[in-house]
């Protein structure tokens, strides 16, 4: 909601890119991404409006110490992509009322859950009276239509944009979603069965 400090993780993906430049439109004071890698996060912020930036992958800054400097008031939502330390970090700086959104968990996907990190920063939830809840887009299945009627006109508008990340050839299919859960990819990746310079989205 409007005057919000919003924070995303998976923040260059399909679902965070998007959900961090819906942030901005809909009145965020701050929007702040977690993204993997000085060009990911250099491109939350230059191309897709972002306020801030944090690279969870340098090794000079630790992610805590990176939120902490970007979001020094804390945080009202935090919606994760991705789970582990990350929803950690996030726990231990929401606000009174602050919302958790969970949307994915892809850095504990591949982890046997006797070694899956969970947050040990959860009881801020209680203390904050805060809310943490699972996102399911098909729940909101009746709100289709009027949502597809915005993300149209704000993308008409040059407000909502979104890149795509291509590959090509069955064969490559297994490689593929392997770098989807390494975070190789930059933007939304597709797979197209066509090969060459005529491949179509």
């Amino acid at each position: 909601k409007k005057g919000d400090v919003v924070l995303v993780s998976g923040a260059a993906g399909a679902t965070g890119s998007v959900v961090g430049q819906l942030a901005k439109i809909m009145g965020a004071s701050k929007v702040v991404g977690i993204a993997g890698g000085a060009e990911k996060c250099e491109y939350i912020v230059k191309e897709l409006g972002y306020d801030a930036a944090v690279d969870y992958r340098d090794e000079s800054k630790p992610m805590m110490a990176g939120l902490k400097a970007a979001c020094p008031k804390g945080i009202d939502v935090y919606f994760d992509n991705v789970g582990g330390e990350s929803l950690e970090c996030a726990l231990a700086l929401i606000r009174p009322k602050a919302r958790v959104v969970l949307c994915g968990g892809i850095s504990q996907y591949n982890t046997h859950v006797s070694q899956q990190q969970g947050p040990r920063t959860y009881l801020n939830l209680v203390t904050k009276a805060a809310r943490m809840e699972g996102f399911l887009v098909f729940q909101f299945a009746k709100q289709f239509p009027g949502a597809l009627k915005d993300l149209m006109q704000w993308y008409g508008e040059g407000r909502l944009m979104q890149r795509h990340d291509v590959r090509t050839g069955f064969e490559n299919i297994p490689k593929t979603l392997q770098e989807l859960y390494t975070s190789k990819n930059f933007g939304k990746l597709l797979l197209s069965l066509e090969d060459g310079a005529d491949a179509k989205l």
